[in-house]
């Protein structure tokens, strides 16, 4: 008996032994969890104040391609402006020489001629050349003829195409500000998750949240890191 007793105090004393051991764990598990969550917590935080820093940059960017493309619309307009005017011009004058030439009065004709822009010149010569008077299958004007060139014209469609680039741009500007947004909405998530989670007294009810928003969170990260900066 002596020895049964004996062994029963020993193995009390082992099981008060395994108790004193067990209880820190539990103890560090749950400082582990807090410190898990104080750091996803952390990094959330940071992780959503970049965010609204970039979109709030891209917004910028949005801002102002879009007001330098209209800038540069108004610009090309001007300029298509003044290539009409010369179209409208050229177009008269030519009719006025086709008057002359046609009643033979060279002197009104050669004026009429020698009013005619330079750049335009190449294409009127080439037109003459087709006997327009006496031809009926000549081209109804130089303008129509491929020597024909206007500068301003093609000024106006270079800018115009210079101000559908920087517009573009600014669409693209705008989806980036779109996509950081969008992280700062799956950033709340998590950030609702954890502190839903902190709210549980189950050990392991809080650890499943916690996996759960740390697995969540790498996507963001992962965006982040991806995304073009500012």
């Amino acid at each position: 008996m002596p020895e049964a007793s004996n062994s029963n105090i020993e193995f009390a004393h082992r099981l008060s032994e395994y108790s004193e051991y067990h209880v820190p764990l539990q103890s560090f598990a749950a400082e582990a969890v807090e410190i898990a969550e104080a750091l996803v917590l952390a990094i959330v935080a940071i992780a959503t104040a970049w965010s609204g820093y970039q979109a709030a940059l891209w917004n910028g960017h949005q801002a102002e391609r879009y007001w330098e493309a209209g800038k540069l619309r108004v610009q090309a307009q001007g300029i298509e402006d003044i290539a009409n005017q010369e179209r409208l011009y050229l177009a008269a004058t030519v009719v006025e020489w086709l008057k002359a030439e046609a009643r033979g009065e060279k002197n009104l004709s050669n004026l009429f001629e020698n009013r005619m822009l330079p750049e335009f010149r190449p294409a009127f010569e080439a037109w003459k050349r087709t006997d327009p008077i006496n031809n009926p299958i000549a081209p109804p004007g130089p303008q129509l003829m491929p020597e024909y060139r206007n500068s301003e014209a093609e000024a106006a469609i270079r800018v115009n195409d210079e101000a559908a680039e920087v517009f573009a741009q600014g669409n693209e500007a705008r989806a980036r500000s779109d996509d950081y947004v969008r992280i700062t909405v799956i950033l709340a998530t998590i950030l609702l998750f954890t502190a839903v989670g902190q709210r549980f007294k189950s050990q392991r009810v809080r650890e499943a949240v916690l996996a759960f928003s740390m697995l969540l969170l790498c996507f963001p990260i992962y965006l982040i890191i991806q995304l073009p900066r500012a």
